[in-house]
């Protein structure tokens, strides 16, 4: 974010804006022993949370003028009267401070920073490059993996829909490694003409590679090129009078085209950018994103950071883009309908960090253009529709309020629900929803551990999951983290669920949160659940409340993600394989015994003599192995 206070003469405001005692000397205090050199600032409230962060060029001066009094806006003039300490890192370029300013406030997320919400890492298509057959999947997270790497994609349904065309088009495998070693005869992809068999040596790796290198070229925008060629190939396959290889290389032509054709833009030297286009108003924000990518689109979605009124919009998509690149590949060229604040500098931190030019351009006219147009048509609807959704939500929000005579509308409500099929692979869930709708990122699951608990103990699995959540909650607001307390609790379960949650929250001395017990109706009929809150008598709501609907959209999202993560388990514990209990069975031992016998049931019938001749097994450790399965 932009620093909140430039270099200008005292406004008029200054003594409306002065500073209370306590904050004054810390300040001066602060003025006097701040060095004279570029770097990044924070300043923290009373209670140990973040409350700004920023950079400045001269930290010396930019502290000077806080303690002065100077700045343009009540907004920062009440952060800075909160501010009770302060701490200061020096860089070695402004170009660094901007860099670790952003990192800050993706971390921190200070009270009055422009803040980037709900964050997500996009997939990308990864052709992996360690392995003699190169595998084509879906990654995320960081390239750790030799392989080539390409994207992001907006969405889930993109990257799968892409995927899904380079198994047609070039019969790249996508099975993990495991699989591949262990065939013995073509899967149901090749059956189907997804998939070219090298495993099984159905085409030689030679042939295999000229394929991946054909998706490689694809992937980087040459279509054309690679059309071109298999259309050369079909027709030579005609000639000869090969008809079935000419059907088949037809079948990859027309999924080639027609990823090419979905997916192409009209924009002459467009071949890698990212297209933002912001649109506020009623101070909130919308900010579009597109991802183009060797001349293909390859979606976009839209971000509602949280802003301020006084912010204006270059401080707001400086700061934006600060965090969004944070952890992302920064493309050559960023297209936006904004001119950036400290646009120079914002391409000089870009371009160190992806260690070659980066070039942030406002265009006016031409196909650059109204790819920004296209996005800020999109960046207008999105906000009218958070809007209008916000206010309804903010009505269900003030009835939920007054039903629960809660003091304040609930900014954070948690839910919690229990999974697991007579207490085996127990799990709890968490999920976590407000203003803005359902918080997916927050979502939490808890593995329930405890090996004193009865199974199907309800009553210990909640107090379990209550004492790991907010135990950590405690231990990080001691160690002075920033962390989100929830208004309100919602619990599945009556007057039993709840006495115990209480008793574990008074344990850890967190008593300042609204917990209310919801238990489901006679046979789990929607409409008659009743709540239970500690100090009052069960009570229901009316049956065509908005509140009651959203709570129950609420219990009924707790169940699906808690019984979802119970599924994942239970699925992950039936598949586990009994090599891995065997001590002294690693990764490389049990491929060897898979390749020797197959599976684990024909280990299992292996002789001591037979599995002492897999290499890397002794005698000893064949004992072993026959023993375990052995054991009677």
């Amino acid at each position: 974010m932009t620093d909140p206070t430039p270099d200008t003469p005292e406004t008029p405001n200054s003594q409306a804006n002065a500073l209370p005692l306590q904050a004054a000397e810390l300040i001066a205090d602060e003025a006097r022993r701040a060095p004279d050199k570029p770097g990044v600032y924070r300043m923290y409230g009373e209670d140990g949370a973040c409350l700004y962060v920023g950079k400045a060029k001269s930290l010396k001066k930019r502290v000077v003028q806080y303690a002065q009094g100077r700045f343009h806006t009540q907004r920062i003039g009440l952060m800075v009267s909160l501010t009770r300490s302060m701490e200061l890192v020096v860089t070695a370029s402004e170009t660094e401070a901007l860099l670790l300013e952003s990192n800050f406030i993706k971390k921190l997320k200070p009270r009055f920073n422009v803040v980037l919400r709900d964050d997500k890492s996009f997939a990308e298509l990864m052709i992996r490059r360690d392995h003699r057959a190169p595998q084509v999947r879906k990654h995320r997270g960081a390239h750790t993996i030799p392989g080539d790497y390409f994207g992001p994609f907006a969405s889930t349904w993109a990257v799968n829909h892409t995927l899904n065309t380079l198994q047609k088009a070039f019969l790249l495998r996508s099975c993990s490694d495991s699989v591949y070693e262990t065939r013995t005869r073509p899967c149901m992809l090749h059956q189907i003409k997804r998939c070219s068999a090298p495993c099984t040596g159905l085409i030689s790796l030679e042939d295999y590679g000229d394929l991946v290198t054909e998706a490689e070229q694809f992937l980087r925008g040459k279509s054309r090129a690679v059309i071109g060629r298999l259309s050369q190939e079909m027709q030579a396959a005609s000639d000869d009078l090969d008809f079935e290889t000419a059907a088949r290389v037809r079948d990859r032509i027309r999924a080639l085209s027609a990823i090419a054709m979905e997916s192409s833009i009209n924009a002459d030297g467009v071949a890698e950018a990212d297209v933002f286009a912001l649109h506020s108003e009623g101070g909130q924000a919308c900010v579009q994103v597109f991802f183009y990518r060797a001349g293909q689109n390859w979606g976009g979605r839209a971000y509602f950071p949280r802003v301020d009124k006084s912010d204006s919009d270059p401080e707001i998509l400086a700061a934006f883009l600060g965090q969004f690149y944070e952890d992302k590949p920064i493309p050559r060229l960023i297209l936006s309908n904004v001119r950036p604040h400290e646009l120079e500098l914002l391409e000089e931190a870009f371009s160190m960090k992806a260690e070659r030019r980066v070039e942030i351009a406002r265009p006016l006219r031409g196909g650059k253009a109204s790819l920004v147009d296209h996005a800020l048509t999109n960046a207008r609807e999105a906000l009218g529709r958070k809007l209008a959704e916000n206010s309804a939500q903010s009505k269900i929000l003030d009835e939920v309020c007054e039903a629960f005579g809660l003091d304040a509308r609930p900014e954070r409500i948690e839910v919690y629900d229990n999974a697991h099929i007579q207490g085996t692979n127990a799990v709890g869930g968490m999920i976590v929803a407000g203003p803005d709708g359902f918080r997916k990122n927050q979502y939490r699951k808890f593995n329930i551990k405890g090996e004193d608990l009865t199974p199907g103990d309800d009553y210990g699995m909640m107090r379990e999951v209550m004492r790991r959540r907010f135990g950590r909650l405690v231990k990080d607001e001691e160690a002075g983290e920033a962390v989100e307390r929830p208004d309100l609790l919602l619990i599945d379960g009556g007057a039993g669920q709840l006495a115990e949650v209480l008793a574990v929250m008074a344990d850890l001395g967190v008593d300042d949160i609204a917990v209310v017990g919801v238990a489901k109706g006679p046979d789990r009929d929607a409409g008659l659940e009743k709540f239970f809150m500690p100090g009052k008598a069960p009570f229901m709501l009316p049956l065509k409340s908005p509140a009651l609907y959203y709570l129950q959209r609420l219990r009924d999202e707790a169940h699906r993600f808690a019984n979802g993560a119970h599924a994942k388990r239970r699925s992950m514990d039936i598949k586990k394989n009994p090599l891995d209990e065997i001590e002294g069975v690693g990764p490389g031992r049990k491929k060897a015994l898979l390749h020797a016998f197959g599976s684990a049931k024909g280990v299992s019938r292996a002789s001591v003599a037979d599995l002492a001749k897999v290499d890397g097994v002794s005698h000893a450790l064949a004992e072993r192995i026959h023993g375990f399965f052995h054991k009677s």
